[in-house]
């Protein structure tokens, strides 16, 4: 079965909730935190080869949550989930230096999509806990995260390993999803 004909079979998964897309370059956390958003254990973690979906309960709000993975062959096909989205998460690696330039164009092509126009955005700064970690104020400047005017933004300090900040970015997530949704 092809990517776009497995989409179309769980299209209906948004139907009644919130829709989040999960992006970023691969190695950056994106599975890992999502494993936390739904309070699983984060124990082994393998790469996303295409996409994972989970459904995750949190403030009242019913959140379906795609993972879709970060290897240059498959960021081409982003833009084909991106469609209903409430709410876009960005994962950049904190500690991942050289390739910042790279995550900062592939987030400034994300935000110029017509599906993702004035869709909040929620970026974690990931691996924290590392010493060669870049602040999450060093990583916001970089991604030029203060030119997005067309939506709501937060950048969110975090440790996918250890869940430092995954809440955090949760209740930002569920207080703007819900100003949002009224």
């Amino acid at each position: 079965m092809s990517l776009v004909e497995e989409l179309k079979k769980v299209e209906h998964l948004n139907d009644n909730g919130v829709r989040i897309v999960l992006l970023g370059l691969d190695n950056a956390g994106k599975t890992t935190i999502l494993t936390r958003l739904a309070l699983e254990e984060a124990s082994s973690i393998t790469p996303t080869q295409g996409f994972n979906i989970k459904s995750v309960q949190s403030q009242g709000l019913k959140l379906s949550v795609w993972d879709i993975g970060g290897q240059r062959s498959i960021r081409t096909h982003w833009k084909k989930y991106l469609g209903s989205t409430d709410l876009l998460i960005y994962v950049v690696d904190s500690a991942d230096r050289k390739r910042f330039e790279e995550t900062g164009q592939e987030l400034a092509e994300l935000v110029e999509e017509d599906n993702l126009l004035g869709v909040p955005l929620l970026v974690f700064a990931n691996k924290q806990d590392l010493l060669t970690a870049a602040p999450a104020a060093d990583i916001a400047a970089g991604l030029n995260l203060h030119t997005y005017r067309d939506r709501i933004w937060q950048i969110q300090a975090c440790s996918a390993l250890s869940g430092e900040g995954i809440q955090d970015g949760m209740n930002w997530i569920c207080k703007n999803i819900s100003a949002k949704k009224k």
